[in-house]
């Protein structure tokens, strides 16, 4: 039996932006980001990997925490736009949906 918990299903893309958002500013440690995007252990150490080599976020080792870098915030940036422009774009194809239900 498959029970949902109102989850909706997210890309890598969401789930990037996710724990780039809960590493933005102050350092924040593994738990942090895990909670954030409710994701486990696993998940998050293999996104955090692989974030790391492509320059998105740091780990600051003394401090035992990530932190966002600048690329990571033009990464969520160029996101929150396209999912600004998708939420437009739905929006539109559901009135023209209505208008040509009229």
């Amino acid at each position: 039996m498959h029970i949902s918990i109102g989850m909706k299903y997210r890309d890598r893309n969401e789930i990037t932006a996710q724990i780039l958002e809960s590493a933005n500013g102050n350092g924040v440690r593994l738990s942090k980001i895990m909670y954030d995007g409710y994701l486990s252990y696993t998940v998050t150490k293999e996104y955090l990997g692989l974030l790391i080599e492509k320059g998105l976020i740091e780990y600051l080792d003394g401090e035992r925490t990530f932190k966002t870098t600048e690329k990571g915030m033009n990464f969520r940036r160029i996101h929150n736009r396209v999912q600004e422009f998708n939420l437009l774009t739905t929006s539109l194809q559901k009135r023209n949906e209505m208008v040509s239900f009229l």
